[in-house]
């Protein structure tokens, strides 16, 4: 665990299962581990906030908060949260509202964005995907993100995006070892339209992969990609 020099950095992680949330010294480095609550279903912005201001109390004493939202979000606004089962987010200020039950200063991004902010070395193209309930993605280019592209949606076979074909309700329904095979063929997909010097893939279903992927394929867990929410103050 951390305990060097701040800032001290709060991460939340929103998810369409899980909220997680815990707190980085100013190298990145946790003070605590990682807090895991269910995801109000439906999450409504009340019932989130609701759940937050249960959960942030139990965390250290931190100096700004930085929080991964699935969806689209530009300057703190919610726009779209595909995987939340409401259309109530659009146009909620969600970084606003966390700043006032914190009185701390607030920066939220999309969720996958932000933990590819923790695990990208920062040279070349990187690419970042999450397997979680749907497909997060992030595109980086020597560090640099190219915010907002959701290229989870885009089709990828048999009438089928590729968010679709490798959700977490499709991994219940066709099995792993099908999945498997599918998020093979998502990479194998990508590589040629991306040209990436690494994709990084994570998010909660992950450690399920069992399914050999090329060498410039990197795994990294949710807490590493939590480690993101100190780098997003840098950009």
């Amino acid at each position: 665990m951390g305990n060097g020099e701040g800032p001290f950095t709060l991460a939340i992680d929103i998810g369409g299962t899980g909220t997680k949330m815990l707190t980085l010294d100013g190298a990145g480095v946790a003070l605590n581990e990682r807090h895991r609550e269910l995801t109000p279903k439906p999450c409504t912005p009340e019932a989130l906030i609701a759940l937050l201001g249960t959960m942030i109390p139990q965390q250290p004493a931190f100096d700004r908060v930085s929080v991964g939202f699935p969806g689209i979000v530009k300057r703190g606004v919610v726009f779209t949260a595909p995987n939340l089962g409401t259309e109530a987010w659009a146009n909620t200020d969600l970084g606003g509202a966390i700043h006032e039950i914190t009185g701390k200063p607030v920066r939220v991004a999309n969720d996958a964005e932000l933990q590819g902010y923790g695990v990208i070395s920062g040279v070349g193209v990187e690419l970042v995907l999450t397997l979680g309930t749907g497909l997060g993605t992030g595109l980086y280019t020597d560090g640099r993100l190219v915010p907002n592209l959701e290229f989870g949606h885009h089709p990828l076979t048999e009438g089928m995006t590729y968010e679709q074909r490798v959700c977490n309700a499709e991994m219940k329904s066709i099995g792993k070892k099908r999945w498997n095979a599918r998020v093979a063929e998502a990479v194998a997909q990508l590589e040629p339209i991306f040209n990436y010097d690494t994709l990084h893939v994570g998010g909660g279903n992950a450690k399920k992969l069992t399914v050999d992927l090329p060498s410039n394929v990197v795994v990294f867990t949710n807490v590493e990609g939590l480690a993101g929410g100190v780098r997003l103050w840098d950009h």
